[in-house]
Parts: C-alpha cells; sequence; structure tokens
C-alpha cells in the first residue's frame, strides 16, 4: 500500500525510496516492533485472564511457570504486529498473499488447538491426526494461491539444491507430463510446509528457545528471498530467480519486527508462552517461503535446529519401538535432553542459538558452492 507513495516522486525527490525493497523491508520491520510494543502489554493482560493448560514445572524449571499464571497464545501477538505491517509495506503479489495464508491458516489450527487446551485446563486438544490434516489443507490452498497468477504456474514446479547450478527437478524432469511434474512438485510442497511447522512446534519448549531461532532463519531467508528476486543477484550467484519474490523479503522483515517483540516478553523468565497457534504459524510461513523461492532444502540448513528437533522426536519413538522400550535419549525434543543432564535451561537456549547461528552461515556458504 505504502509503496505507492513512490509515484509522488516527482514532487518531491525521496519519496522515490519507497519504490526500493530494502527500504521499505526495513520500515516493516519497524512498524511491526513499534505495533507489538505497543499491543503487548494489553494482550498479555487479557490472555492472562484465561485458564491456563497445565505444564510440567518442573522439566520447564522457570519460577514462572511453576506459578501456572503465564499465559499461551503469545503468538497472537506476533501476528497482530506484523500482519498489518506486511500489508502496510508490501506489494501483495501471490507470493507474499500464499506466505501470509500459511501464517494465518496454520496459525488457526494451531489456535483450535490451544483454545480446546485453555477451555480444558489439560494437555489435550485437537488429535495429531486432524492437525495434520488442517495443516496439509492450508498447504494446499496456498498453492491455489500461486496459481492464480498464470506466470509462476510452471516455475512452482522448480525445486533447487543449494550446492548446484540448476534445479534438481522442474516441470520437465524424467519427460513426464506437467500435470505429473506439478503433483510431485506441489506434494514436495505441503510436505515441506507441514514438517516445518510442526518442527517449529516441537522446539518451542524453553524460555526464547524457538522464537531466537525463528529470528535467525527467517533473517537469512529474508536476506535469500532479496537476492532470489533481483535478477543480476541471482544470476551472479546462480541461484533461482523468481519475479517478485523480492517481496517476500519484506514479508520477513515484518516477522523478525514482531519476532522481536515477542522474544522481549518471552526471555526467560517468561511472560508469555507461543503456543501452537505461533509454532505451527510461523513454521508454516517459513516453509511455505523457502519452497516459494524454490530453495526448500536451503531452509534444511538455516533452519538445521527445527530439523534436529524434529529427529531427535522420530529416532525416539523409532528406537522406542525396535527395542521395545529403550530410549535413545534422556528425553525429546533434544532440548530436555540436555536439561535431563543437568543444563540448566538458559545455557541449552542460548548455546542452541549459537548452534543455529552457525547454521544459518552455513546456508549462506552454501549459496556460493556451485
Amino acid at each position: 500500500m505504502l509503496y505507492r507513495l513512490s509515484e509522488l516522486e516527482k514532487f518531491w525527490g525521496p519519496f522515490r525510496l519507497f519504490e526500493y525493497i530494502s527500504v521499505r523491508a526495513i520500515m516493516a520491520g519497524l512498524t511491526a516492533l513499534a505495533l507489538g510494543m505497543l499491543f503487548s502489554g494489553m494482550m498479555i493482560r487479557l490472555l492472562s485472564r484465561l485458564r491456563q493448560p497445565e505444564r510440567s514445572a518442573k522439566l520447564m524449571g522457570e519460577l514462572a511457570k511453576e506459578s501456572g499464571k503465564v499465559p499461551t497464545m503469545g503468538g497472537l501477538l506476533i501476528g497482530v504486529a506484523m500482519i498489518p505491517s506486511v500489508l502496510l509495506w508490501a506489494k501483495l503479489n501471490v507470493l507474499v498473499l500464499a506466505a501470509l495464508w500459511c501464517l494465518i491458516g496454520m496459525g488457526t489450527v494451531g489456535f483450535v488447538d490451544d483454545w480446546l487446551k485453555v477451555r480444558r485446563g489439560s494437555a489435550d486438544g485437537i488429535s495429531a491426526r486432524t492437525k495434520l490434516g488442517g495443516q496439509g489443507v492450508v498447504a494446499l490452498l496456498a498453492l491455489g494461491i500461486v496459481l492464480l497468477d498464470p506466470a509462476y504456474r510452471s516455475s512452482l514446479c522448480e525445486i533447487w539444491l543449494p550446492i548446484l547450478n540448476g534445479p534438481i527437478w522442474t516441470e520437465h524432469s524424467w519427460g513426464l507430463p506437467f500435470f505429473l511434474s506439478f503433483g510431485v512438485a506441489a506434494l514436495f510442497f505441503i510436505l515441506v510446509c507441514v514438517g516445518s511447522s510442526n518442527a517449529v512446534n516441537l522446539t518451542d519448549g524453553l524460555d526464547g528457545l524457538a522464537i531466537g531461532c525463528v529470528l535467525i532463519t527467517t533473517l537469512i531467508l529474508g536476506s535469500v528471498a532479496y537476492l532470489v528476486g533481483h535478477h543480476e543477484f541471482s544470476n551472479y550467484l546462480r541461484i533461482s530467480y523468481v519475479s517478485g519474490a523480492g517481496e517476500l523479503a519484506i514479508f520477513c522483515a515484518a516477522l523478525i519486527g514482531g519476532s522481536l517483540v515477542f522474544l522481549w516478553h518471552n526471555a526467560a523468565p517468561a511472560e508469555i508462552y507461543m503456543g501452537d497457534v505461533g509454532a505451527l504459524g510461523i513454521g508454516g510461513a517459513l516453509g511455505a517461503v523457502a519452497c516459494l523461492m524454490h530453495q526448500p532444502f536451503l531452509l534444511a540448513i538455516v533452519g538445521g535446529i527445527f530439523v534436529v528437533e524434529a529427529l531427535s522426536v522420530i529416532l525416539q519413538v523409532a528406537y522406542f519401538k525396535r527395542t521395545g522400550g529403550q530410549r535413545l535419549f534422556l528425553m525429546t525434543p533434544i532440548h530436555h535432553h540436555f536439561q535431563k543432564k543437568g543444563w540448566p535451561a538458559t545455557k541449552v537456549v542460548v548455546r542452541f542459538w549459537i548452534i543455529s547461528f552457525l547454521f544459518g552461515l552455513l546456508g549462506l556458504l552454501s549459496l556460493k558452492l556451485r
């Protein structure tokens, strides 16, 4: 919306700045930060009035958690901060709309889950099957949004690997007809979005852990989105060029602004928890952003902490079933394993942040390994 101020350049030269993605990204982040700070106190007070679900105070280890009065569903704060910012500063092409839909749609699935837990005062929300089904439908509809613009239909089939000069999957792969090539790419899109959504949710177990890793991952993805949307930069780096993908950088910048506000209140001892409404929505949006710029495997690198957390749960369940009840880790997701070994919660969080930062650097490095 506000990018149209650039049309007033003929009246005052500096108005041309609103055309630049870099300027609008910075403004989107600042706008989300300001909106979040403005409404955070009110939202925390409102959410505090709800009955909170039971939690493991012994495992969480914070006095605030032991009181049982810290509100959940804090992901709503991130949405309130970033969504208006995206609407104000981004050119709403189908890529931005699809990412927004994943954020809102999967966040809605998480909200229903959180709301049922609050109403029941327990950890029982919607069933895992229902949750996965809802996430899958949201991702499928996100694909439908992109298909509204014919210019993106064939490019949706492209899947790139960071270390290669070209895509590993296109509409012409293996000589398959377009509908089969697109079907494979669409299935992969859904799997990435749903997997990313649940991986972030699994990581959300300690004060500041998930949101800190989200900030690092989003910063890297936003930077790559800017490069992917710039023809000269994408050619120089030999990565996929996606017209309009630069606007996803504004989406990511707004998410960073909202996440900074949330971290302000979620740092130990937490004043608010993210809840499924935040974790599922943010994870789904990150998966969508990565796929829409043809870089889903880059997300697996820069979001390495989320991958490790999810894999720890998968390995634990598989090992438990195979050995008839033995455990591979003391507890999963794996951040709880280190807690069981005696690490203070804050030390686990900071060390995971450091590892997440290293994964982010590795992701950036992979752009040149071609």
